[in-house]
C-alpha cells in the first residue's frame, strides 16, 4: 500500500511538473513578444514555431529532475533542498534544451526552415522559463508539502516506525523523529532483547518485545519501517532481523552506531568477482571532482574580481594600523593529509606567537589587533583564499583546514579525524552553517565535515554557499 501511494504520488508530480514547464515556457513567449513589456527588436516569431520545442522541454523537464534526484521520495527533505534540487533541475532542463535545439537544426533542419529560424528560441525566452519554472514549480511542491504535512499532523497517512534497539542510539532515534512529526513519522515502539528484565521504554514509547519477537510485533502493530539501532557488539543479530522484514514487506534501515564508529559511505566492489566492501568511499572522485573544480575555479575568479575594491581597501586599512606584512601565511593541512600555505589578511599582531606557540584563536583574542578583531567578526580576514581556491590548494566548500600541529594532536584523540581529509579543505562548510565553528566541539563538526564528504552534491555546495550569506547576514543584523 505505501509503494503503491509513493508510485501514485511520484506520477502526479511528473505530469505536473511537465505541465508546469510547459506553461512556463509558453508564458515566457507570452511575456516576452506579447507583453509590450519587453521591445521586439529582432523580428516577431510565431508562437507555432514555439510549440514544436514545447515537446522537448515537457520530456526534458523531468529527465532533468530525475538526475536531482526529486523523485526520491524523502521525508524530511527541507525546503531548502527543494528549492535548490529544482532550481539546479531547471537549470540543467535549460541546458539540455538549448544543446538539443541547437543539435536538430544542425543535422535535422533544412536551410530553408534555418532561415524561418525553425526551433530557434530567444535566450530572454529560455532566461524567463528558468524564473517562471522554478518559481510555479517550487510553489506547487510548498502547497504539497504542507497539504501532507497539515495530513500527518492530524495523524493521517503516518509511516508507522519500529525501532530495534532502545539503548543510547535507538533513543536518539526517537528524539530525532519526535523533534520532527512534520515528517509524517510515527514511533509505535521499541523491540530489545532486554524486554524480559526491568528495562522500559522512553519517552512514553513502549518496549513491545525481544528481538525474536519481531515478526509479532510487527505485523500486531502494521510497522511500514524498522530503524536498526544496536550497538556494534549486538549488529550479529542484523541477519535475523532481515530474514523476518523480509517476510513481512518492511523496510529496513539501519541506523550506524555512530557513538563508537563513524565512517563514511561503504561502496561494494569488486576484484575478479571478490565482493570488497570499501568504507571510506567519497562521492568526489572522477567527473565529480572535475565538475567541483571548474566550479571553484570559475567562482573564485569572480569573486576577486569583484571583490578587487574591497580587497586593496582592507589591505590598505591593515597596512596603516599595524606594522608587519598585509597578509598572514599559515600552514595547513588539505586534501591528502598534504600541507599548503593558506593566506588571511593579518588580524594579529606582528610575531604574536613567538612567546605563545600555536593556540587556537578566541573571541578576546589578546593577540589580535582592533581592525583584526573587526576582521574576524565579519570573517573578512579570511577573503584572501579565494586565491588558495584558485590555485587549487583549497576549494569554496569543504572542512576547514586545521594546522599540522593540531592534527598531529586530534588524530590520535577523535576517532576517524583523519577522514576529512578526503577531500579538499574549504573557505566554508557544512559544519560551519550549522553553528560549529570556532572554539565549538571538534567531535561535532567531524560529525558534520564526514555528513558532508559522503553526502557531496552541487547542490549541497550551493545550499552551503546560499547559508554562508544568509546566516552570516543575520547574525551580523
Amino acid at each position: 500500500m505505501v509503494r503503491r501511494y509513493n508510485r501514485l504520488l511520484v506520477a502526479f508530480y511528473i505530469v505536473t511538473d511537465v505541465l508546469l514547464a510547459s506553461w512556463a515556457f509558453v508564458l515566457a513567449y507570452a511575456i516576452r513578444f506579447e507583453s509590450g513589456l519587453i521591445p521586439v527588436t529582432k523580428g516577431y516569431p510565431p508562437l507555432e514555431q514555439y510549440l514544436h520545442v514545447l515537446p522537448f522541454v515537457a520530456v526534458l523537464t523531468p529527465l532533468a529532475f530525475q538526475l536531482q534526484g526529486i523523485y526520491r521520495l524523502r521525508r524530511g527533505r527541507s525546503r531548502v533542498d527543494d528549492f535548490f534540487a529544482v532550481l539546479i533541475g531547471s537549470i540543467l532542463t535549460v541546458v539540455f534544451g538549448i544543446g538539443l535545439t541547437l543539435f536538430v537544426q544542425a543535422y535535422y533542419v533544412s536551410e530553408e526552415d534555418k532561415a524561418r529560424g525553425a526551433y530557434e528560441v530567444s535566450q530572454l525566452v529560455w532566461g524567463l522559463f528558468l524564473g517562471l519554472n522554478v518559481l510555479l514549480t517550487y510553489a506547487s511542491r510548498e502547497a504539497i508539502r504542507e497539504l501532507l504535512e497539515r495530513r500527518w499532523r492530524a495523524g493521517v497517512g503516518l509511516k508507522r516506525i519500529l525501532i530495534a534497539g532502545s539503548g543510547d542510539l535507538g533513543r536518539m532515534v526517537a528524539d530525532r523523529i519526535l523533534q520532527h512529526r512534520e515528517f509524517g513519522l510515527q514511533v509505535v515502539g521499541f523491540v530489545d532483547d532486554r524486554a524480559g528484565g526491568d528495562h522500559i521504554g522512553y519517552r512514553g514509547l513502549p518496549l513491545l518485545g525481544t528481538l525474536a519477537e519481531l515478526g509479532e510485533v510487527a505485523q500486531r502493530e502494521r510497522v511500514d519501517h524498522l530503524y536498526v539501532a544496536l550497538p556494534l557488539e549486538e549488529h550479529s543479530k542484523l541477519l535475523d532481523l532481515v530474514e523476518v522484514t523480509s517476510r513481512e514487506c518492511i523496510d529496513v534501515k539501519v541506523v550506524p552506531d555512530l557513538l563508537q564508529f563513524i565512517a563514511l559511505r561503504a561502496r561494494l566492489e569488486d576484484l575478479d568477482g571478490l565482493p570488497i566492501i570499501n568504507l571510506n568511499d567519497v562521492p568526489l572522485q572522477g567527473f565529480n571532482a572535475w565538475l567541483k573544480r571548474v566550479s571553484d575555479i570559475v567562482l573564485s575568479t569572480a569573486a576577486l574580481l569583484v571583490m578587487a575594491v574591497p580587497l586593496a581597501i582592507i589591505s590598505s586599512i591593515v597596512k596603516l594600523t599595524s606594522s608587519g606584512s598585509i597578509f598572514y601565511t599559515q600552514e595547513r593541512m588539505g586534501l591528502d593529509g598534504k600541507a599548503f600555505t593558506v593566506y588571511k589578511f593579518r588580524s594579529m599582531y606582528e610575531d604574536a606567537e613567538d612567546g605563545t606557540g600555536p593556540i587556537w584563536a578566541r573571541e578576546d583574542d589578546p593577540r589580535a589587533t582592533p581592525v583584526g578583531r573587526w576582521l574576524r567578526r565579519l570573517d573578512l580576514d579570511e577573503l584572501p583564499q579565494f586565491w588558495n581556491v584558485l590555485r587549487g590548494d583549497m576549494s569554496i566548500v569543504g572542512p576547514r583546514p586545521e594546522r599540522p600541529f593540531f592534527v598531529e594532536q586530534f588524530k590520535h584523540r577523535i576517532p576517524q579525524y583523519m577522514l576529512r581529509h578526503k577531500v579538499k579543505a574549504g573557505i566554508t562548510g557544512w559544519a560551519q552553517v550549522n553553528g560549529w565553528r570556532g572554539n565549538t566541539s571538534l567531535e561535532k563538526r567531524i560529525e558534520y565535515d564526514l555528513y558532508y564528504i559522503e553526502n557531496w552534491s552541487v547542490t549541497l555546495d550551493l545550499k552551503i554557499m546560499w547559508l554562508t550569506v544568509f546566516r552570516g547576514l543575520l547574525q551580523r543584523s
